[in-house]
């Protein structure tokens, strides 16, 4: 159960990067950033971080944050090919090499301790 709220908050927290880039090509598209609609999307974005910060604050009281953090880094993995699907941003072989070292690095992290 801690795991599967962590890892919620994981995507939520990626959730939020995602919509604060959206929120930021709103901005630059409408020249202003008193655009509505940019910031109705800027304002989801953080009631979504404000939400994954009080579901991380649950987490840390079932676990140790030394225990649980590395779970935090599967954000780098998980916004990269979000982006390349709905931004169309491409990235380089190595980086995504670079992206498999970090999922093995977690997997190692997370692995070695009982959460």
């Amino acid at each position: 159960m801690i795991i599967f709220i962590a890892l919620l908050c994981v995507l939520g927290i990626a959730s939020g990067q995602l919509l604060f880039k959206l929120s930021a090509r709103g901005f630059q598209k409408a020249g202003s950033y008193y655009d509505l609609h940019s910031l109705f999307i800027l304002f989801c974005a953080f009631v979504l971080y404000g939400i994954t910060t009080l579901g991380w604050v649950w987490v840390l009281q079932k676990a140790d944050l030394g225990r649980i953090y590395p779970l935090m880094a599967l954000a780098f993995i998980i916004v990269p090919i979000l982006c390349y699907f709905i931004f169309g941003e491409s990235f380089s072989k190595q980086y995504f090499l670079g992206v498999f070292f970090i999922f093995i690095g977690v997997i190692m992290a997370v692995g070695s301790k009982k959460l």
